[in-house]
Formats: structure tokens, sequence, C-alpha cells
């Protein structure tokens, strides 16, 4: 089975597929705090791609995000290595980092506003604060907590240090260090603060004061809001059980979303949701891994065995679904199926010359308005995902180019943004599970 991709009038467009139609959300000028931080609504975030303020083409910014993603991989790589015992250089537990979205907020009172990358491969919440020994440079004022009559430091024994990976007791006080893949990290203080999304403000929200901050990646924001299964990350701390987002196509003029609480899922019945459990890695709490039973091109199955997307006792292999890379990137045996497929599908010749930095790329025939590709669909457990042609399919026609937005990993496999764009991808804490809505995001 083939769909047309179109190539019409612009240097990089896609097939627009019938999408459901979604009503708005609740409102969230409405905030009920009970005495554990539960919101009784929930509130949602405009998103703004790390990308969106540059002059870039749609083409250049996925470029520009594979390279972030393939950077993002080797930390992922790092973490198994660091996790499994099979690295002798890393010298504290390291996660993630770093993220395609950013999401604005305010901190303190008065509240301080900034941006945040979002970053659903780790937990901790942090910013950079004053005194700074070492910070990169943010468009915004450094937070000072001494000006903020809300700031209060954690002390070693509240359960959100004990969660952290390293810390350390100073005058009674929780000092952090966390590391990231790359030995990025930030280190300084644990404490609480009000923070304000949008019109909702959540006293006692457990962060980071970051005094040391170093490393590459962090300065399209402030600091970073983690959305991780662990205790520290956001959702956790607001005993919120669930949140969604849904992220927009790189050329749109319109915000991707996220939204918490109960308004998470409150489009469900709104359109036809595929949902898969949630599977736990003890040696990567945060991650949220899927089970992916196997991939049809076309109208074929692949052989690919289902032991290459399973998780491994030491905690190496699986597939987890990020929204912080941008692009999928499978287990390499299954990788180089997949890629036989497309090739035998396409019935266009292989571009071997242009450095698009994509495994897998045609020559567009000459002239062409519209190319047909074949059907991608992915099987996880109880959801099949079949992918619009433009979530795996990327074209330039000033390169005379269309490529397969997926790569190949040595291991673990990401299930990245571009696939899921312009779908509501609903995660259940409690359910433990993932949920897909395809959709039109600014319907939402």
């Amino acid at each position: 089975m083939a769909l047309l991709y179109s190539l019409c009038c612009v240097s990089f467009s896609a097939l627009v597929i019938v999408a459901l139609y979604v009503s708005p959300v609740v409102s969230t000028s409405r905030r009920v705090l009970g005495d554990y931080g539960k919101l009784e609504n929930g509130f949602r975030i405009t998103l703004k791609h790390v990308d969106s303020s540059k002059n870039l083409t749609k083409w250049e910014r996925i470029q520009r995000g594979i390279k972030r993603g393939n950077h993002r991989l080797q930390r992922l790589n790092a973490m198994v290595l660091a996790a499994s015992g099979d690295s002798a250089e890393v010298q504290a537990p390291i996660v993630a980092g770093n993220g395609e979205f950013l999401m604005d907020l305010s901190i303190g009172t008065p509240p301080n506003s900034y941006s945040a990358i979002l970053d659903t491969g780790s937990d901790l919440i942090w910013t950079q604060c004053k005194p700074c020994t070492q910070c990169f440079d943010q468009s915004t004022p450094i937070f000072d907590p001494q000006k903020s009559s809300t700031f209060t430091k954690l002390s070693c024994s509240s359960d959100l240090c004990e969660a952290l990976p390293q810390s350390t007791c100073s005058d009674g006080s929780c000092e952090y260090l966390y590391t990231y893949g790359d030995y990025s990290s930030t280190q300084g203080v644990m404490a609480t603060e009000t923070f304000k999304f949008d019109s909702v403000s959540v006293p006692n929200i457990g962060f980071g004061c970051g005094e040391d901050n170093e490393g590459d990646g962090f300065s399209q924001g402030a600091g970073l809001v983690g959305l991780g299964r662990g205790p520290l990350s956001l959702v956790s701390q607001l005993k919120e059980p669930k949140f969604s987002y849904c992220l927009t196509a790189m050329d749109e003029t319109q915000k991707s979303l996220l939204l918490m609480g109960s308004i998470a899922s409150a489009n469900e019945s709104l359109g036809e949701m595929r949902t898969t459990p949630l599977i736990r890695n003890p040696s990567q709490p945060s991650f949220y891994y899927l089970s992916l039973q196997g991939i049809t091109v076309g109208s074929t199955r692949l052989p690919i065995k289902e032991s290459n997307f399973a998780l491994e006792d030491n905690g190496s292999g699986g597939v987890i679904i990020d929204s912080g890379t941008t692009i999928t990137y499978l287990e390499q045996a299954a990788f180089s199926v997949l890629k036989k497929a497309f090739i035998l599908e396409m019935k266009l010749p292989v571009d071997t010359l242009s450095s698009t930095g994509l495994d897998l790329c045609f020559t567009l025939p000459s002239g062409s308005t519209q190319v047909e590709v074949p059907k991608l669909v992915f099987h996880f457990d109880g959801a099949d995902l079949d992918l619009p042609a433009e979530n795996y399919m990327i074209a330039d026609s000033s390169s005379g180019v269309i490529c397969l937005a997926m790569g190949g990993s040595s291991g673990m496999s990401i299930f990245g943004n571009v696939q899921q764009q312009n779908m509501l991808v609903v995660h259940d804490l409690e359910k433990e599970t993932v949920s897909f809505i395809e959709t039109q995001c600014q319907n939402i």
C-alpha cells in the first residue's frame, strides 16, 4: 500500500491527511490547590521549538535537530553503559538532558519569567541561580533567591533530596549534582518555590537552584523541566497522574502544546485512541519504555525479531518514546531491514551524494509534484500506529531529495518527535499507559 506525498508549491511540504478535530479543553483560569499540591483541573502551556525564533527553513531545522538527536542518542548510550557497569569513566549517575521544546514559566514571589527546556527523558527541574560561580548566558535575568519571599531550602532528610542520584549535606541543606550523558551538569542547592504556569500558581515545587552549570545544549533556555517518571519530575510533584503534548510540524506557525493534569486526556473521547502499556526499566526508571512488536512497510510485516526491540536484563536495549529526540532511531539490525524495505517500495534511485544527515534518501523525479511513498505502521503492544506520510518522509525540492526520517542505533531504540507530530500523546502514569490520538494541534 502507498500514500501520495505532495511536493507542490513550496520547497518542503507534505501530504495533508484528514485529521480528527478536537474541541477546546477546560479553561485554565481556574486554580484549586489541595494540601499536597494537587491541581483539581490542571493547566496548559504553549511550547516553542528551540529553533522557532531562527530564520531557518524546515529542512534546516530538521538537520539541526538530527545533530542534536545524534548527540542525545550518545548520551542515552552512555547512560546504559553507566547503569550496566561497563563504563569505568563515569563518576556520577547520569541522565538524558536537553530537549527540542521550550516552555515559559515564572518562579518566585514576585514572579520572574523565563523559558526552560522540556525534557521527558529526565526528572529534575532546575534553573540558574545567583550567586553563580559558573553560568551560561541566558536572555532573562538569573534568578536571585534572596529576592523571593517563597524560596525555602530543602533539608537533607527530605524525600526529594533522597530521590536525587547524587547529593551532599551542607549546614542541614540539600546540595545536588546532576550530570548529563555528555558530562554536562548542574550543581547547586535543592529548594522549594512557587512556580507559575500560564495562569496557575503552584507552591512548594522542589527544584535545583543551579550555581554551577556547565556543558552544551542548555543555552536555549534558562534551565530544564523534567517530565520523566521519577519523583523529582514536574508531573510527579504535582501528584497529577497524566500529562499530554501535541507537537506541530516544524514548518507550521501554530504552537505545540503541553497539557498537565486532568485536562491532559480531556480530548480522549473525540478521536480514535490507540493505547499501549508502559514498561519499567529498573536501571532507567525515568524513561517511558514501550513494547514495539513489529513494523509494517507497505503491505508487508517486516521480518524483524521482537528481540531486536526487547529490554535486556541489564537494562540495555528496549524502545523509549521521547519528545526530546527529533527522528526515530531503531536498533541497527531492525533498521537495516526497514531500510531495505523502503528501497524496494520507493522505486526511486537512492541518493548517495547529498549531505542530509539522514541514512536513506532518494532522488526526486524531475518536475514531480507528488511522490508515492509506502505506508508505515508501528505495531506497539495493543496499538497499531499508522503514520501519516509527513511523519516519516521529508523532502527538499531544492536539493532534489526525499528522505526517511529515521536512523539506526547501536543500543536502545527511540520513537522521536517527528513521528509524533500532530498527535495528542497522553502519558498516564497511574494506568502506566501511553495513548495516541491523531489530530491537528491548533484545534485542541
